[in-house]
């Protein structure tokens, strides 16, 4: 669906600053950060508090509440000055201190606004969970206001994660690519995971959007696009990171550092040979250019490097994650010897120094059957058809 096709979109915080009433009694926390905006870019704290909502505390991801944070990091708690409201810092922060967290704050009930990607290694969706659980171990009710997922709703891809690989960049059992909005993962979460975390289902109410349609991607529903991340600049971006955030996993630059992270993917070593070999695998929806650049920060700063640019001809064609997986085939199978996967845990609690490509991939199959030589391809496939992974009575959007 392209943007002559625009389908308008009502976001569950637009309702909310609509009808106040949703959100239920007592005194709320707004779990958000920059992309918690309406659709003419008020923020929707703001929004909320020229209502009259009972908003007393703000709450903010990984990144930040204003998104100045890369990956790995956050912001320091203190004063919102916008608002004079205290600010929260949930990075990091689980289990008995995120509870303690919740009941030091005073508030009866959290609120979630946050724009989300669509993967499963994005994770604002495990501050949601992890919130949730905290939610109901404290007593607390839990609202999501519901955007979009920018992909649409209509494909997922990859495995689901084993739980023997859960970290902060997958906390559950849900495929890599999962299709659904937060709204509809808070249902699935709360029914499958957070009693298993919490002893008991949170109290949670879902304020849908209205007007979207799982057919419908982020060009699509008329609204304005906030860069989620410091490093998820477009909707071109998030098309191809469920499947090139793999290369975080791995010797290459992924394109962090550049202005076009995630679109692009090098290393010291690629040669004239990368491009070609990728073009000779005719993966549908994409085409690849030979391209030399160098990454102002992160991996291989300030050295030249070459790769290659994903060009995507058609959205719907295109699958991100098997693209990415057979680009990791083809690069095991021609530079033997300078390939790596990396084993930093990059930040995530508790990992220890296990290769940081099987948490994002959700267990080590990924990593033994590239290096064996053998196809991955098979590994992309969804555990059941699109859409339907989830179980009965979680989807929410036609």
């Amino acid at each position: 669906m392209g943007t002559d096709d625009r389908v308008p979109v009502t976001t569950g915080i637009a309702r909310l600053h609509a009808s106040p009433g949703l959100a239920g009694p007592g005194r709320l926390g707004l779990v958000t950060n920059h992309t918690g905006v309406l659709p003419d870019l008020r923020p929707a704290a703001h929004a909320l508090l020229e209502t009259g909502a009972r908003l007393v505390a703000l709450f903010g991801p990984e990144h930040g509440l204003h998104g100045t944070g890369q990956a790995g990091e956050s912001e320091d708690a203190g004063t919102d000055p916008a608002t004079g409201l205290p600010v929260h810092d949930t990075y990091g922060c689980v289990g008995e201190r995120l509870d303690k967290l919740l009941i030091d704050s005073g508030v009866d009930a959290l609120v979630y606004d946050l724009q989300d990607i669509g993967a499963r290694f994005y994770t604002y969706v495990w501050t949601m969970f992890d919130l949730m659980a905290a939610a109901a171990r404290t007593g607390l009710r839990f609202v999501v206001a519901d955007r979009p997922n920018p992909l649409g709703g209509l494909v997922s891809e990859g495995p689901l994660l084993d739980p023997a690989w859960a970290s902060f960049v997958g906390r559950a059992p849900i495929p890599v690519r999962h299709g659904l909005t937060c709204g509809e993962l808070a249902r699935h979460l709360n029914t499958s995971d957070v009693p298993q975390v919490a002893g008991v289902a949170a109290d949670l109410t879902v304020i849908e959007a209205v007007g979207w349609r799982r057919d419908t991607g982020a060009e699509a529903t008329g609204l304005p696009w906030v860069a989620p991340s410091p490093n998820m600049p477009t909707p071109a971006t998030a098309t191809v990171y469920p499947g090139t955030c793999l290369f975080e996993g791995t010797n290459l630059s992924e394109g962090r550092g550049t202005t076009q992270p995630f679109e692009i993917v090098g290393a010291p070593y690629i040669d004239a040979r990368f491009a070609p070999s990728l073009a000779e695998l005719a993966l549908p929806g994409v085409r690849f250019r030979d391209l030399r650049f160098v990454p102002a920060f992160h991996k291989h700063a300030g050295r030249p490097l070459r790769g290659v640019q994903l060009h995507i001809t058609d959205r719907e064609l295109f699958a991100p994650v098997r693209t990415a997986v057979a680009m990791l085939a083809t690069l095991r199978r021609l530079y033997p010897d300078d390939f790596a996967w990396r084993t930093e845990d990059a930040g995530t609690e508790g990992t220890g120094h296990r290769h940081f490509v099987d948490l994002l991939w959700g267990s080590d199959r990924l990593r033994h059957t590239v290096d064996a030589g053998d196809d991955p391809l098979p590994l992309c496939d969804p555990p059941t058809p699109p859409g339907r992974w989830a179980g009965d009575g979680v989807l929410l959007y036609p």
